[in-house]
Formats: structure tokens, sequence, C-alpha cells
């Protein structure tokens, strides 16, 4: 009889062989069995051997058995024979018996210690597609976290954090947040660093204000969007890092707005509510494959950063939650957004560099941005929105394959008088638009500002707006294009748009003021400020054919394993 343990590696390297029993001789019985692997047997016993009842001298190796020629299957140097004299055949055979029974035994009884030994461990193992990947690791509980979605775990995040902060120049780290529901505030990230949420892992975002730290306003907008004093610390956050990765199997980090709406409505917030992941200052980040639900405030802001991936985010609040956009990279460059599927109480991407006199005196712009394969449902927002907090510029803008649905309008520019800073050189193509209020909506009056102190002077520059190949339907409008007076929206450009309008539609699709620019089959019919150019010009409104940056950045193929009580 052979028995195997194979797990070499594991906590008790088992491996042994009961050979089959050999009758060898004239004189009497001799058992032969191989030296190192009956020793092996013995020592994993744990218990010593019963004695029998013909006595102990029974069990040794006689003189005649050890002048016996050794059995072909074991060289004598790896083989141990036994002499059984003074027993009859019958005596013989039932030794045999007895000694195949205790094997049977000591298997059963290592093989219930190996499937204990498997409850007790449970492996993690996965796979997943990140920028770079890390040398260490860890899980939370290994710090003490709980996930009954009772206890707090701010603490265990940043013990666990602060532990893998000394790894930054040797490799980086990963953080593992296993099964279960994680209660915690906020807590900050660190460079070369990943944050992986299992697939059955939700983040609950606390709801005691203490766990929340009070921020200075931003600089590129010199108050709260809330209020005038500062701000609270997102959920996630994480300012002047490089490559930082905010991953999962989709897993879920749920922020319980509902809390932060309601006082938000009745006037009780001292500062600005937190955003579910807010990364400033930093580079080489990617937020994937997760889903984000009912955030206090925004969800995803990179702010006064560059190369970004946003990439496989499912986001979703109420239709009716007050400032739950979506994605808004703010001041940033070199970003790409891709496979996203957003259900906002706002704007589904929100394209932003400062307010009034605080961006322009900043003055750092979001440009090269690219947006593609994007699904939005807002009954009250836009798609895609530039600005209105665009004070810093906003320029190479460029989305593709973009899908709507109940949705205010598709691509929408707001921006005032006072905002200064720039939009130009923007592109959008391939989009297909169900159930709107708008497709296009261009504002130049929106009003909102940081304080009294702006220049009403500081004009916007609205400029090369490219929109190509799109077609909707059941549209109660199909353009609603408003610039300034003075300050028109300059090379406004619409080729091969088909717009289909609902029963109840508005008599006058179109409406132009203070815009200049050109059409070529699009229908219906646009306004005059926008003259058709003929089917020679379908073509026109170019989209940039060369990829940015960000496009070019590969992949790879990241592993994680770990075994935890």
């Amino acid at each position: 009889m052979t028995v195997n343990d194979e797990n070499k590696g594991g906590p008790h390297h088992l491996y042994f062989t009961f050979s089959p029993v050999k009758w060898v001789g004239n004189s009497g019985v001799v058992v032969c069995c191989e030296r190192r692997r009956l020793t092996r047997l013995k020592t994993s016993m744990r218990t010593p051997r019963k004695r029998s009842h013909m006595g102990p001298t029974n069990y040794f190796p006689t003189e005649e058995a050890k002048e016996q020629p050794p059995h072909p299957k074991f060289p004598r140097s790896h083989a141990l024979c036994y002499k059984l004299d003074k027993l009859t055949s019958s005596e013989a055979m039932a030794l045999v018996v007895t000694s195949v029974v205790l094997a049977l035994l000591v298997v059963a009884f290592i093989s219930f210690r190996g499937a204990e030994s498997r409850k007790a461990r449970i492996l993690d193992s996965f796979e997943y597609s990140a920028i770079n990947c890390r040398a260490h690791s860890a899980s939370l509980t290994d710090f003490g976290g709980v996930g009954d979605g009772t206890t707090s775990n701010t603490k265990a995040f940043k013990d666990a954090i602060d532990h893998l902060s000394q790894f930054s120049s040797d490799g980086g780290s990963q953080l593992f947040v296993p099964a279960g529901k994680w209660l915690t505030g906020s807590f900050s990230l660190t460079s070369h660093f990943t944050l992986y949420l299992h697939k059955d892992a939700v983040l609950l975002a606390s709801q005691d204000m203490q766990e929340w730290p009070v921020m200075k306003p931003l600089p590129s907008y010199g108050r709260g969007r809330d209020a005038a004093a500062g701000r609270y610390s997102s959920l996630i956050f994480g300012t002047n890092l490089t490559d930082v990765t905010i991953t999962g199997n989709n897993g879920t980090i749920d922020g319980q707005g509902a809390f932060w709406w309601q006082n938000f409505h009745k006037g009780k917030l001292k500062y600005t509510r937190p955003y579910l992941i807010e990364i400033m200052f930093s580079d080489t980040i990617q937020i994937s494959n997760l889903t984000l639900l009912n955030s206090p405030s925004w969800n995803v802001h990179p702010v006064y950063s560059r190369d970004i991936v946003v990439q496989g985010i499912t986001i979703i609040a109420p239709i009716t939650s007050p400032n739950t956009d979506g994605i808004n990279p703010d001041s940033c460059t070199n970003t790409k957004i891709e496979d996203c599927y957003i259900v906002s109480g706002d704007d589904c991407v929100a394209v932003k560099s400062g307010w009034d006199e605080y961006g322009i005196a900043f003055g750092m712009p979001t440009k090269q941005l690219v947006i593609r394969r994007l699904t939005c449902i807002s009954p009250y927002s836009a798609t895609i929105a530039l600005g209105s907090e665009m004070s810093g510029g906003i320029e190479d803008v460029r989305a593709e394959d973009i899908t709507a649905i109940h949705t205010e309008s598709g691509v929408r520019i707001k921006t005032a008088v006072g905002r200064g800073g720039y939009v130009k050189d923007i592109y959008v193509k391939r989009m297909t638009m169900h159930t709107m209020k708008w497709v296009f909506w261009m504002t130049g009056n929106y009003g909102s500002h940081a304080d009294k102190n702006y220049d009403p002077n500081a004009l916007p520059l609205i400029q090369g707006i490219n929109y190509r190949d799109m077609v909707a339907d059941n549209v109660t409008m199909a353009a609603r294009l408003e610039g300034i007076a003075g300050d028109p929206f300059k090379e406004i450009c619409i080729s091969n748009v088909t717009i289909g309008l609902a029963p109840k539609a508005k008599k006058v699709p179109w409406t132009c003021t203070e815009i200049e620019g050109m059409t070529s089959g699009v229908s219906p019919r646009p306004c005059d400020l926008l003259p058709d150019q003929g089917p020679e010009k379908i073509t026109s409104c170019d989209f940039p054919p060369e990829n940015i940056p960000i496009d070019l950045v590969q992949f790879k193929t990241c592993s994680f394993g770990m075994s935890y009580m």
C-alpha cells in the first residue's frame, strides 16, 4: 500500500509507503520494507507502537533475517527485514492484517488533519491588469481589520498602509481587502501601491464625522463647493504620490451618501461633502474594475495630476442625489476614461480646471483627455460636461463611442463672464442618444461664482468644437447654443448627425445666439448661424488620428496569492 501527501510545501511534509509483505527464506517468515519510509511513518504517527502478546522481540530483525538476500525492489542499504519466527501461518497472516488495518487508520487520521487544515486556511489567488505590479503583499486582516459592517477599520487601513509604505522603494506593495463589509472613514494612500478589493468586498463609508479630517479648499477653487470653509477629506485620498492603483474584481465602495445628502439639503454642513476617491498632485494613477455606490458628492476626482487611467468603473447613485458627478478630471494632463457605466444625479463626466479668479491664478488646464465607451444615465444633467469651473483652460478632449440614455444633454459646455480660461479643440464622434432633452447645449451664462471678487472682464474663449457621426431619438430639442454677447463661441463644426424628435418636441428644434460655425448632413436643419456647407463637407469636423501618450501605456498581468486563517 502506498500513501502520498504531495503538499510538500505544507506544514506536515508527509510521504510514506507500506510495501507489500514479502515471504523470504525457508526457515521462517521474513518481512522486508523500506527503512526510510518506515521511519517517516513511525514519526508521523506520533504515538508509541503497541506491544504484541508475543513480545517485542518478534518485531526486531533476527540474525537469519539479516543474512537473507535483499528484495530486488529495495537495495540492502534502504531495506529493513524482520524474521517473525515462532509464528504459525495463521498468526503471521493475522499480523499482516493488523498492519494493514493500522495503516488504514493512519491514512484516515492524516487525511482528517489535511481536511481540517484546508478548512482553516483560505487561499486567495488571482491575476489582474495594472500599470505596475508589486513585490510585497498584505491583507487588511493582518492589521486587525474586521469585515462585519459595524467595526471601524479606519485604523486598520492606516496601519496597513503605513507599514507597506516602507516598500515604496523596494518593488512596491499591495493591500488586499477580502470579502466582507469594511466600515471605514477617510484614509490616505502611499506611492508604488495597489489597493485591491475582492469581488465580495464592500468598503462602507463611515457616518461618524470624527473619521473625516477637514482639509483646506483646493487652491484653484478658493473655497469649498458646499460651503465657504474647507472640505472633508475623500474616503480614499492621496497627494504627492506616484504609481498608485485602486482596483479589484468589481469590489464595491459604498459612500452611504443619504446621510450626507440629507444634511446638505438641511444646510447643516459646515464643510464640503467628501468624494469617494480623490488623488491630487500625483502621477501614474490607475482606478479600475470597481463599483462605486451612493457617493456623498463627486465619485472620482483626479486633480492637479497626470498620466491617469480610469477604466471599467460602474457608478450608481439616485438620479435626484445632489452633485454626485461620476468622473471629474480637474486640471489634469494625459487622462484616459473608458468602459465606464454611470447612473448619476449630476454630470456623468465633468471636465474642470478651477473656478473664476482662483482658477485663472492657478493656471493649470485639463488637456489630453480621451473618453471612450461611456454609458450614461442622468435625467437632470449632461453625459459629458465641459465646465463650468474651467478657468484654468480645457483643451484637446476626445470622446468616442458614447451612449446616453434618458439624459438631459449629450455634450454641454458651461461657462460665464468672469470665468476666463478657454475650452478649445474638443472632438466628439460616434455618439448614440435615446430620450434626451437636448443633444447639444452650450451655456455662456452659467452664473455661479466662487465669490464677488471675480473679474467681469475675464471672458472665456470657446472655439474649435467638433461633433460628428451621431444619432439620437426621442429628443425634445436638438440644440440650445448660447454664447456671450461680444464674445461669441467660434469654430463650431457639426456633421453627419441625425436627430429624431419626440412627439411633443419643441416647435423650433434649434436656438442659437452669439455662435459661429458650420454644419453638413445634419437633421433637422440647423439654425442660420450654423449654415449647411453641403454633402461634400460631411467628413468635416476632423477627429485627431494620433493617440495621446496615455494610450501607449502597456499594462502588465500582476498576481496576488495569500493564505490566511
